[in-house]
């Protein structure tokens, strides 16, 4: 069991052959997840978007196909998934449209209002503290802009094996709506798949009035 917990903490921050694996695994597992999730947000095509927590990059891929004249740039705390979305987004990389950073979500390397879109995919399970993560994630967002949070998890109940294991904070829809609301977000808007698992919670900085 020790040996299963130390390989799935890779889900935390991916380390060394067994966290290069898990990038590979979740780039093919949750890719289902991720796009019912886009499926809530319009991306325009010259969009400017963060991926933060981008794992293996499969996201970063996914939003590039629909950005075709935007640009991607991903966050990771973990180098060793900085590098793996670096290269599954090498043309991208080269040309200039995706940018990869290794930096945690508590203090984004970033001007405030660049982004118009931010995703976060199967990740704030570890952020360490979200009301003032979700503040950071406002300020480095355009007026108007849009955040979209998709979680295979959506509530802890049947999931405690895995709560308990990789030691991770689930949150129900009505909690993150609390705490989006009180970060200052606008317009939180919640859907669970018909699989009752997933969630996807979009919400909006607000514009000046």
């Amino acid at each position: 069991m020790s040996m299963l917990k130390s390989f799935f903490e890779n889900t935390r921050k991916p380390e060394g052959v067994g966290g290069r694996l898990m990038l590979s695994m979740m780039n093919a597992g949750h890719n289902a997840n991720a796009l019912w999730g886009l499926t809530y947000i319009e991306i325009p095509p010259a969009a400017k978007i963060l991926d933060i927590g981008c794992g293996g990059g499969k996201n970063i891929s996914n939003l590039l196909c629909r950005a075709p004249h935007g640009s991607v740039y991903g966050v990771d705390y973990s180098p060793d998934s900085v590098e793996k979305s670096k290269r599954t987004n090498k043309t991208a990389v080269l040309q200039g449209r995706a940018k990869v950073t290794q930096a945690s979500v508590s203090s984004l390397p970033f001007e405030d209002g660049e982004f118009d879109i931010v995703t976060a995919f199967e990740t704030i399970y570890f952020w360490p503290d979200l009301p003032h993560d979700f503040m950071e994630v406002r300020r480095v967002m355009t007026e108007n802009g849009l955040f979209l949070i998709c979680n295979e998890i959506a509530r802890p109940e049947g999931a405690e094996k895995w709560i308990k294991m990789l030691d991770l904070s689930v949150y129900t829809m009505e909690a993150l709506s609390r705490i989006l609301l009180e970060a200052g977000f606008s317009g939180i808007s919640c859907q669970e798949h018909p699989n009752g698992k997933w969630l996807c919670v979009t919400s909006q900085k607000p514009g000046r009035t």
